[in-house]
């Protein structure tokens, strides 16, 4: 290391010290999966055994995690798979979602047994690059074998490879908050809110430089390796590690380097209709959606646009002779319009088209739907604008769903029935959709209050569609 211990620890004590004037910054959350019934695109699985670096025993294979209860569950097998005893899996958001800085945290409950080892994790995006340690990494939470706590430990490259871990005594086996926030002046380590860890990184101290770049996350359950042992408990397997959620917030206020760019592949649908993949010669190669039929459509889960205003989206598309698609939300329950798909000479002739659309913040189901065939289908990319952007935009069309509309709601908290005025009497239809755009009451409007008393205390949408098919759409809160 290029520096002491000693200073290190020196820097953290001013670290402490500065923290109570950064706790008055308020914290916005930016991205987040809940594991609602799946599990976002913005995770892709690695796959594979030889060790991982550690001389684990495991074998990664995506079919160790599924969703259950809310929850994701990834599970560690006896299982011979690729020359390897065990099978397990391994989960990351690396080049699909990517932070500089901010609030990192995950909800979770732990296998216990000697040789598992789970873990919460960050590495740097430009590890292809420079490799590891140099790229850098972040251990949000390590638990091995059947110990009562829990370790968090920066590494970086220091003159060869450095580290700082701290740790802190719980019941790894009950549900926890394991948590991390960082920023220019330091990274802090928190079990339920209670923190436990730091170590400055201000002015790259300690030759810290890796750690103002951005990150990507893992998840993943290891069997065996050079920390927890060789040494295997196979009456504990299968063993499970429980994830109910993991979410990233970043302050409100500050300008970051973190990527505004959400890019999900094509392929990478929760459901669809009709279509086929192939292997793709864009750049980047992997496989594409092929050979798209009118009425076909692709759904990618759990896309979440952490704040309301206009998004652009841009699809990479071919076509020898140039077709139509249309994107929707939940379903067709909010329209985001049309693109036109231009002629690019051929199947594999690349070019990307786009429209610039409002979207309320909250976390959707997005859907991709033909309007016509005859069209493939490489990857979709969402990027949030700023104002001076789209104030710039003069040839995109912003559509806002929530414009012009007449509808006022009262009371407004409501507790039981809900007053709805700016709206005939003719049998519109009526839908409440909650925070994350799951419809949760539906009906038609007759004139009399909305009898609203069995929805759970939150905030709400309320879409209206009238018989000349017009759609208004307003918030209100429950009480």
């Amino acid at each position: 290391m290029k520096t002491t211990l000693r200073s290190l620890l020196s820097a953290a004590a001013f670290a402490l010290l500065s923290h109570v004037a950064a706790q008055a910054q308020t914290y916005q959350l930016v991205w987040a999966d809940e594991f609602n019934g799946s599990i976002s695109p913005d995770w892709q699985f690695e796959t594979g055994g030889g060790g991982w670096g550690n001389n684990e025993k495991q074998y990664y294979q995506a079919a160790n995690a599924s969703v259950a209860n809310g929850n994701l569950l990834i599970t560690a097998r006896k299982q011979t798979v690729g020359g390897m005893p065990y099978t397990s899996s391994r989960m990351i958001t690396k080049g699909r979602k990517e932070f500089t800085y901010g609030k990192i945290e995950a909800r979770m409950k732990l296998p216990l047994g000697q040789g598992l080892w789970p873990a919460f994790w960050m590495l740097g995006g430009n590890i292809s690059t420079v490799s590891w340690p140099a790229c850098g990494e972040i251990d949000v939470m390590e638990h091995i074998n059947s110990e009562n706590k829990i370790y968090g430990t920066p590494h970086w490259d220091s003159n060869g490879h450095a580290e700082y871990g701290g740790s802190v005594v719980t019941t790894p086996q009950d549900y926890h908050v394991y948590t991390v926030e960082w920023d220019a002046s330091s990274i802090r380590w928190f079990l339920d809110g209670t923190q436990y860890h730091v170590m400055s990184i201000l002015n790259n101290t300690g030759s810290t430089e890796e750690f103002h770049r951005p990150f990507f996350l893992l998840l993943n359950l290891a069997v065996a390796g050079n920390w927890p042992g060789q040494t295997v408990d196979e009456s504990k397997l299968p063993a499970t590690m429980y994830v109910d959620y993991v979410r990233v917030y970043q302050k409100t206020g500050t300008t970051t380097p973190t990527p505004t760019a959400t890019q999900i592949q094509a392929e990478s649908y929760g459901s669809m209709n009709g279509v086929q993949l192939e292997n793709c010669a864009d750049t980047g190669g992997g496989q594409n959606v092929a050979y798209i039929d009118a009425a076909d459509w692709m759904a990618y889960n759990n896309v979440n646009f952490p704040t309301s205003g206009n998004y652009t989206i841009e699809y990479r598309v071919a076509s020898p002779s140039g077709s139509r698609l249309s994107a929707d939300l939940n379903a067709g329950t909010t329209q985001l319009g049309t693109v036109t798909i231009p002629a690019t000479g051929g199947w594999q002739n690349w070019t990307t088209v786009s429209h610039t659309v409002y979207v309320n913040a909250g976390t959707y189901n997005f859907g991709v739907y033909a309007q016509a065939g005859g069209w493939n289908f490489n990857w979709l990319r969402i990027t949030k604008q700023s104002t001076a952007l789209v104030a710039q935009s003069t040839s995109t069309q912003i559509t806002d769903p929530t414009k012009a509309s007449s509808l006022s709601l009262y009371p407004n908290p409501v507790s039981d029935r809900l007053t709805v005025s700016g709206l005939s009497d003719d049998a519109s239809q009526v839908s409440i959709l909650d925070m994350q755009g799951q419809q949760v009451w539906s009906g038609h409007y007759t004139g009399k209050a909305l009898d609203i008393s069995k929805l759970q205390p939150g905030l709400y949408t309320l879409v209206i569609i009238g018989t000349d098919q017009k759609k208004q759409v307003t918030k209100f809160s429950k009480q």
